[in-house]
Formats: C-alpha cells, sequence, structure tokens
C-alpha cells in the first residue's frame, strides 16, 4: 500500500488539494483560484469563504481521481487550520474532518506558515539547520528552524506584512489586484533609484521589519501629483520594491549573523518576486550563505505543502481528533 498523504488548503481565498508520497513527492495538484476579488481591492472574506464551499468537493474529486488514490487507504489528511481567514479555514477544516471520520484516516492540522517553510521540502530534502524568510500577504517572519518541528522565530514584522504593502502600494498606484505581480510588471520599466522611500527599522539593531511607513509615503508621493503617467507609476513601481527588497535582505543578514547558519531560504508568496530571488542570491552568496526558494506555483498558497507537512507529523506520530478548531492568528509552535 502506497503511503499517500491528503493536503487541504482553504486559510484565504484560493482553494486547493493535493496528494503527496514522501518519496515520489507531488503526485497531483490542483487549485481553484478566486477572480472576484480584483473589483474589491481586496480580499472579501465572505466572498472567499463560499466560494470555498462551491470549490471544495468538486476540487477534491478531480485530485483523487487524477491521482488513482482511495480514501480509506489514505496514511492521512492534512489541513490548514490558522491562521487565515476564519469562514474560509472553517470550509477547509470541516471538509477534512468528514473524510477523517467516514475513513478512519488520520487527520492533522497544519499551521500555514509551517507549510509555506515546507514548501522548500517538496523536491528534495532540506539542509538543516537554516533561517527562513517567509514573506507573503499576511506574514513576514524570519524563523531559524534547528530541525523540521523545532521553529524558533528570530524577527517579524511590527505591523503590515511586506505582501499587503505590495498590494496597497498597488492600488494607489491603479495596478490590479493582486499588488505584488502587478508592481513587480510596472518595476521592470522604472528606475528604482527615482525616489528615495523610507526603510522600515533600518537602524533598529534588531531583526523585525515595519511596513506601514512605507505604504504612508508612497500614497504622498503619488497624491502629490497632478497625474500620474505610466512613466511615474513604473519609477514608484521600481524605487518602492526596491525598499521593500532591500530591508527584506538587510534583515536577513542581520538574521544570518545572529544564528550563525550557512542555509537560507525563501518561502511565501512574496518569495516570487523575481527581484527578492536574484537580490537575496547575490546578497547571501557573497558571504557564503547558500540560497534556494521553492519552484512558483509552490509560493502562494498550496495544498502540496500542507500535504508534505502532514507526512512530517504523522509519521513521527502527531495526530489531532475532530475537536481540532481553527485559529486567525498565532504563531509558528515547536513540535519535536
Amino acid at each position: 500500500m502506497e503511503e499517500l498523504y491528503l493536503g487541504i488548503e482553504t486559510s484565504c481565498d484560493d482553494t486547493s488539494c493535493a496528494i503527496f508520497h514522501p518519496q515520489r513527492g507531488v503526485l497531483v495538484h490542483r487549485t481553484a483560484a478566486q477572480l472576484d476579488h480584483e473589483k474589491y481591492g481586496g480580499v472579501v472574506p465572505e466572498i472567499a469563504s463560499r466560494s470555498h464551499m462551491r470549490s471544495l468537493l468538486p476540487l477534491y474529486e478531480t485530485v483523487m481521481e487524477a491521482s488513482g488514490a482511495e480514501l480509506a487507504s489514505l496514511a492521512g489528511i492534512g489541513v490548514t487550520n490558522g491562521p487565515g481567514l476564519t469562514g474560509s479555514l472553517l470550509v477547509g477544516l470541516s471538509f477534512a474532518k468528514a473524510l477523517a471520520y467516514g475513513s478512519g484516516a488520520p487527520l492533522i492540522g497544519i499551521h500555514h506558515i509551517e507549510g509555506h517553510i515546507l514548501a522548500n521540502a517538496l523536491e528534495g530534502a532540506l539542509e538543516l539547520p537554516a533561517l527562513v524568510l517567509v514573506v507573503s500577504g499576511g506574514h513576514t517572519q524570519l524563523i531559524l528552524m534547528e530541525k523540521i518541528g523545532r521553529y524558533r522565530l528570530v524577527g517579524s514584522t511590527r505591523d503590515d506584512a511586506a505582501g499587503e504593502a505590495f498590494d496597497k502600494i498597488g492600488k494607489v498606484l491603479g495596478l490590479p489586484f493582486p499588488g505584488g505581480p502587478a508592481v513587480e510588471r510596472e518595476a521592470r520599466t522604472g528606475d528604482k533609484d527615482a525616489f528615495d522611500f523610507p526603510r522600515g527599522l533600518r537602524r533598529s539593531g534588531g531583526c523585525d521589519f515595519s511596513f506601514s511607513g512605507l505604504k504612508t509615503a508612497v500614497r504622498l508621493k503619488v497624491e502629490s501629483f497632478a497625474e500620474l503617467t505610466p512613466q511615474l507609476v513604473s519609477d514608484i513601481s521600481a524605487s518602492a520594491q526596491e525598499a521593500i527588497v532591500e530591508i527584506l535582505i538587510e534583515k536577513s543578514l542581520a538574521a544570518v549573523e545572529e544564528t550563525g547558519v550557512r542555509r537560507f531560504y525563501l518561502a511565501g508568496g512574496v518569495a516570487a518576486n523575481g527581484r527578492l530571488r536574484e537580490l537575496t542570491k547575490e546578497r547571501l552568496s557573497a558571504i557564503r550563505v547558500e540560497v534556494s526558494w521553492p519552484r512558483l506555483e509552490y509560493c502562494t498558497d498550496n495544498a502540496a505543502m500542507i500535504a508534505c507537512a502532514a507526512s512530517y507529523h504523522i509519521r513521527a506520530g502527531r495526530t489531532d481528533g475532530l475537536e481540532l478548531n481553527s485559529f486567525p492568528r498565532g504563531t509558528i509552535a515547536t513540535w519535536a
């Protein structure tokens, strides 16, 4: 019997299911993206949860059929139970509980951040200890991973996440949602030195981040112009992106110095940003720290990372009961 794990991810607006095998890797991975949010300028929680309710069952059936897996023979079911939007989380959690109850398969709730971290393990073994920069629309954290299941928070944002800053900057510039990819596209034809935007907590001496001041600075700069020409949009995008990327890397360098690790991983949706990848590789390789990141499809929210994380928990003997609940926010916990 094959050791197959089902992953379910519904923490925000994308519905995702996947089947993972510890030796063969990701067998099937499908995600249903929600397209209604652009007209609202962001994710609307009620719309997101209703979309999950429509998408999850047919997506699950597609994944099971494509993989040839049988519910009764699954080695385990992993589901994101937080952090995230409560309504969205409950859709996935309720579905996973029903599957576990009906099949007797082990159930395990996965912390969303741990899922992003372990996306780096989807295509090969992790080299540990390592630092991980988890950077997305809801999170910006530097985490020391001594081994899988043992995590220590080294630094985090004190206000907004880097991905949220990208989204709000994109909105101010009149770009489509999500803002991160749109700002990056505009930045390719812009001058990154056109505007000197603030790098929050640059001289704080610690590894924490702050992006609220940058958002305000960009808004004020935009309001100072009578008209936003295409070149201005590109220049502001490039300058704002550079401010975000530079401070992410400066704090990462400080964390490397503090911890002494020689291995560094990127994780989360913003890890898909080409400028962040380029500059991280350049700056950390210069001090002989090896850098890598997941494939693009595994940077954004996905169930493959949840199924992978579930395989580590369940093989270590960790499971949850049907009383498992969701949580909207919370720090990743050590379990090994």
